[in-house]
């Protein structure tokens, strides 16, 4: 889809080393529930936490994200992250986009639940609220009072519980926060698939088989490249 028909952009940032099923059906199911014209995949480039040994080069985490996304029309991936080089911060990404992208354009941060409660840690999260909407995913039985707690003490005490959509323990429910001077917050239940990166390069490194839990072409491309099986992994 061309840059100038976006009008609403769904962003996913991790390291996605690798990507796995867990990812694709979070940002499929993003997308159909919240009408996003598109899903962006941003690998980080430098993670914002201690250097982690088995973080394969970016270009392989690339190439698995090319592999994984491709032929879907509402997914797409943006190297912004490299581009920008560094420490990959989330508020640094947003704005590069919010610049580079057409001003009509809405732009969706899709997190996991843990990853929402942990922001106050990131840095300079406040702005991250005036630049996107949140979407936090996963969990369905998040509770509303813990999100309004969380919005009140750590972003603005003018967040409030504006409505519940869909029906009770439907997947595409979803809860939405308003507030006067930021962004919407929007809770969205999606299918929770238990899929780890980490467990999956456990089971690379042991051996083992890891089909059913990433695409195979990714499978493929990790057994082709023996990603995962030390603690150290080349770029060709």
């Amino acid at each position: 889809m061309s840059r100038d028909v976006l009008r609403r952009l769904g962003i996913l940032g991790g390291t996605f080393n690798p990507v796995h099923l867990g990812h694709l059906r979070m940002a499929e199911e993003a997308v159909e529930a919240l009408a996003l014209d598109l899903c962006l995949f941003l690998p980080a480039w430098v993670p914002p936490h201690k250097p982690d040994p088995h973080l394969v080069a970016f270009e392989h985490r690339w190439r698995m994200l090319e592999l994984a996304t491709a032929g879907h029309p509402r997914f797409g991936l943006s190297d912004v992250e490299k581009r920008l080089r560094g420490t990959s911060y989330t508020v640094r990404t947003l704005r590069t986009l919010y610049l580079e992208l057409p001003p009509e354009t809405q732009l969706f941060l899709l997190v996991g639940t843990d990853a929402f409660f942990e922001m106050p840690t990131w840095w300079r999260y406040g702005e991250i609220f005036r630049l996107a909407t949140v979407v936090v995913l996963d969990r369905p039985n998040l509770a509303t009072e813990d999100v309004l707690a969380f919005l009140h003490k750590h972003v603005s005490t003018d967040y409030g519980h504006e409505a519940t959509d869909g029906q009770e323990g439907s997947r595409a429910a979803r809860t939405v926060y308003r507030s006067i001077t930021r962004f919407p917050v929007v809770c969205l239940k999606t299918t929770r698939l238990d899929i780890a990166s980490s467990r999956i390069r456990t089971l690379v490194a042991e051996g083992k088989s890891i089909r059913f839990l990433v695409p195979d072409a990714v499978m493929d491309y990790i057994s082709e490249k023996s990603l995962y099986r030390s603690t150290r992994a080349k770029c060709p």
